[in-house]
């Protein structure tokens, strides 16, 4: 899976749960109507909210973009379908062409310790994906905790 094909799954996913949470609040508060789901599908939106931005993390330090951009990235997955609209830019930019940086280059960044980091776990996929679903886990776990973002 290329870094293009990471984020675009992960942004894919995170507009299919803005359309359910959408029409289940909907349901629930225009029209009144019991769904028996609506604390799945907000978790599920919850859930790929927060691989979204691990994706942005992830594929823009391997990517090399710019600390802002990354962040920019991420906050796109706020407004409804923002993160659609963010992989078509960053896709026309350029932005998410190449592969994973699995080698160090003769780039002086490639000695930064974030870049060897990434790297390491680059070239550890199965140990990095159970790391990032763990972080996921912990990060949805306290979100629980706090609460909804409305109340």
């Amino acid at each position: 899976m290329s870094p293009r094909t990471v984020f675009r799954t992960v942004s894919i996913a995170e507009a299919i749960t803005w359309t359910a949470l959408i029409a289940a609040m909907i349901a629930r508060y225009a029209f009144s109507a019991e769904v028996p789901f609506f604390f799945a599908i907000g978790l599920a939106h919850g859930v790929v909210f927060i691989a979204f931005v691990a994706a942005c993390v992830v594929v823009g330090l391997n990517q090399r973009w710019r600390w802002w951009v990354i962040v920019v990235a991420a906050a796109t997955a706020i407004p409804p379908y923002g993160t659609v609209v963010t992989d078509v830019v960053l896709e026309r930019r350029g932005r998410l062409a190449g592969g994973w940086r699995l080698q160090a280059t003769d780039d002086p960044r490639d000695a930064h310790p974030i870049d060897r980091l990434l790297r390491w776990f680059l070239n550890r996929p199965w140990l990095f994906v159970v790391v990032l679903v763990v972080v996921v886990a912990l990060l949805t776990t306290v979100a629980l905790v706090a609460g909804p973002p409305a109340g």
